[in-house]
């Protein structure tokens, strides 16, 4: 029985996609089958896999909306291991035309049931917002990692967030955790990222990973090759804290 985790921020920049294809990778990596799910309409996830977005003929758009079956639009990524169900442009305007559906925060829960048993961890790249493909995904997912930038105003959006899946569990997914909060774009040198990284921690205790992203260039340059660092620098920094993040989080959900 697979396990979905929606990495979620409705801040943008803080490296929701950039984590999400690496750890799949790392994950697959380490003998997991893994799937991610591309629910944000820019489709940088997809794109950053390898996928032509231009050339893709089904996607999570009509999956939703015209209910087809999602195996059908898994596509395989160049790494052994690692599918994506991609996304498309259409699925901005999804959320209208899901306006009208009943149960229309659990439609992706019912795309998902599908394909859940046939891997290891189903990963969901959320939009950076809080609209109702976010709402969607936070139904669908069993826990949520939260990507939260070593910057300033890091520990402003993150409350928002917290009071969405605060509304989720009641109302829509009671058995939605928190998978644990993971520090992005961190550099050791600065003394503002160690003070956000000590805030963070005071705050949520146990709920941090221990693995923290790092600053690095590979990590940027990556997704316009298509390829998860894994592949496009497999000894870089950013490659190397992916992997031990991959490793922290099946640790953890072993026990």
């Amino acid at each position: 029985m697979g396990k979905i985790i929606a990495l979620a921020n409705q801040k943008g920049g803080v490296g929701k996609t950039t984590t999400t294809i690496n750890l799949a990778a790392s994950l697959a990596a380490l003998d997991k089958k893994v799937l991610v799910v591309d629910a944000d309409p820019q489709a940088n996830a997809s794109s950053g896999l390898g996928i032509n977005i231009r050339e893709v003929k089904e996607s999570i758009y009509e999956c939703i909306i015209n209910q087809i079956d999602p195996k059908g639009a898994v596509i395989p990524t160049e790494v052994p291991g690692l599918y994506i169900l991609p996304s498309h442009i259409d699925l901005v305007g999804a959320e209208i035309e899901m306006l009208g559906f009943e149960n229309r925060e659990k439609v992706l829960k019912e795309v998902l049931v599908k394909l859940k048993d046939q891997y290891d961890f189903v990963l969901i790249d959320c939009s950076p917002s809080l609209g109702l493909i976010t709402v969607n995904s936070l139904t669908a997912a069993d826990s949520v990692i939260v990507p939260v930038q070593c910057e300033y105003f890091a520990l402003e959006g993150i409350s928002k967030l917290l009071n969405t899946i605060k509304i989720i569990k009641s109302k829509l997914n009671p058995a939605l955790e928190i998978e644990g909060f993971l520090l992005t774009m961190y550099d050791s040198r600065l003394r503002l990222a160690n003070q956000i990284y000590e805030e963070v921690k005071k705050h949520f205790g146990e709920m941090v990973f221990t693995s923290v992203i790092q600053r690095n260039i590979k990590l940027s340059e990556a997704p316009s090759y298509g390829q998860p660092v894994l592949l496009y620098d497999p000894d870089s920094k950013g490659s190397h804290n992916h992997i031990q993040l991959a490793k922290e989080l099946i640790e953890k959900n072993k026990k």
